[in-house]
């Protein structure tokens, strides 16, 4: 597993708590807050894209079964 530099977990409305960091050669990484072990890796483009689509409300059809 690569060194990842951690940014301070991220909180929604609830539990749910998500972090960010950045390995030495430049990859971007999120993952569940406490669950640092098991990260999702991508560009730091697109998990840019992605939390900004996540914080404007663009996935809350996921979180809502009547959708």
């Amino acid at each position: 597993m690569a060194d990842i530099r951690w940014e301070a977990p991220y909180c929604g409305e609830g539990n749910n708590c998500y972090r960010i960091g950045v390995d030495a050669d430049g990859n971007s990484y999120i993952a569940v807050a406490g669950q640092e072990d098991r990260p999702l890796a991508d560009s730091r483009e697109a998990l840019s894209a992605l939390i900004r689509d996540i914080k404007a409300g663009k996935a809350d059809h996921l979180l809502d079964p009547d959708r």
